[in-house]
C-alpha cells in the first residue's frame, strides 16, 4: 500500500494527469526516469536492501535515494496500483556477455495491462524513457534509439537497436510475481563478488537531452552530439557530485 501518494508524485516532480490511460502511465514512466538514479550505493555502504514498499518508499521518497531494479520497479508498481492501474512484476534475464541470459529473477520488470498490455521498466539503467507496447512486434522509437520485442517459444526478449545492429538487453516472461520471489537474486546481487553490483559504483539518470553516470571514480557527461568523461579527486569530490548532480546526500559517505 503506497505510504503518501503525493510525496511520491512530489519526488518524481509529477503534476500531470492520474487518470488510468497510457499517456498517463506514459507521462509517469518518463517522470520517473528522469527524477530518480538507478544506483547500487547501498551495495558499497553495508545498507541491506529491503523489498518492502514501505521500506523503498522510505529510502527512495523520503530520503531521495534511487535504487536498482527491484526497487525502483517494485515502488513504481506500487505507485501504479494506487492509482487503479492493473500493474504485474515480471521476472527476466538479463544477457550476459557471453551469450545467452542471466537466470531467472537477476531483473524485475513489469507489466501494465489495460485496452493494450505496456511493458514498463525504470529500473534498467540506460533504457527506454516511455513505456513499450508489449504485443508490438516492430520497432518502437523513442528518442532515436529502437526498441523491439519479439517471441522466443513462451518468453519474450527485449532488444535494443545500437549502431544498426539489434542486441537483446534481457529475456523475460509474463507470469506475475511478488517480491518474496526475486529475495533470492536481489541477496545474491548485494553480497555475490560474481554481480556487476558488487564490483562496481554506480549512480545514473538520463537528463532531456542525455544522461548522467558516475561510475567508481568517474563521472560522465553524454548529450546527442557530446561526451565529456573526467576523472574524480577522491570519494570527496564523488560525494559533491552525488549532492549536485544526484540530489543524494550519504552521511559520511566521502569517510569510507
Amino acid at each position: 500500500m503506497m505510504p503518501d501518494l503525493t510525496a511520491y508524485l512530489k519526488r518524481i516532480a509529477y503534476d500531470g494527469p492520474l487518470e488510468r490511460t497510457p499517456e498517463t502511465l506514459r507521462l509517469l514512466h518518463r517522470a520517473h526516469m528522469l527524477s530518480v538514479p538507478f544506483e547500487n550505493l547501498s551495495i558499497h555502504i553495508q545498507e541491506e536492501i529491503i523489498l518492502d514498499d514501505r521500506a523503498l518508499f522510505r529510502k527512495i521518497v523520503e530520503r531521495r535515494r534511487g535504487g536498482f531494479c527491484y526497487e525502483l520497479n517494485g515502488l513504481f508498481a506500487s505507485l501504479l496500483g494506487a492509482l487503479g492501474f492493473d500493474v504485474v512484476k515480471l521476472s527476466a534475464g538479463v544477457a550476459s556477455e557471453t551469450g545467452g541470459f542471466d537466470p531467472d529473477f537477476d531483473h524485475m520488470a513489469l507489466m501494465v495491462r489495460m485496452e493494450d498490455r505496456w511493458l514498463a521498466d525504470v529500473g534498467f539503467g540506460d533504457s527506454f524513457l516511455e513505456p513499450l507496447r508489449l504485443d508490438d512486434r516492430g520497432e518502437q522509437a523513442q528518442d532515436g534509439i529502437g526498441y523491439r520485442i519479439e517471441a522466443e517459444g513462451d518468453r519474450l526478449i527485449l532488444l535494443r537497436r545500437e549502431d544498426e545492429a539489434w542486441k537483446p538487453q534481457y529475456r523475460f516472461s509474463l507470469t506475475p510475481y511478488e517480491y518474496p520471489d526475486f529475495e533470492e537474486m536481489c541477496r545474491y546481487h548485494q553480497t555475490s563478488p560474481l554481480s556487476p553490483f558488487t564490483r562496481k559504483r554506480v549512480c545514473t539518470r538520463p537528463t532531456p537531452d542525455g544522461r548522467i553516470t558516475l561510475s567508481d571514480l568517474r563521472f560522465i557527461t553524454t548529450s546527442k552530439d557530446h561526451r565529456d568523461e573526467r576523472n574524480l579527486s577522491g570519494e570527496e569530490e564523488c560525494s559533491v557530485i552525488l549532492r549536485q548532480h544526484f540530489g543524494i546526500n550519504i552521511e559520511g559517505f566521502d569517510k569510507r
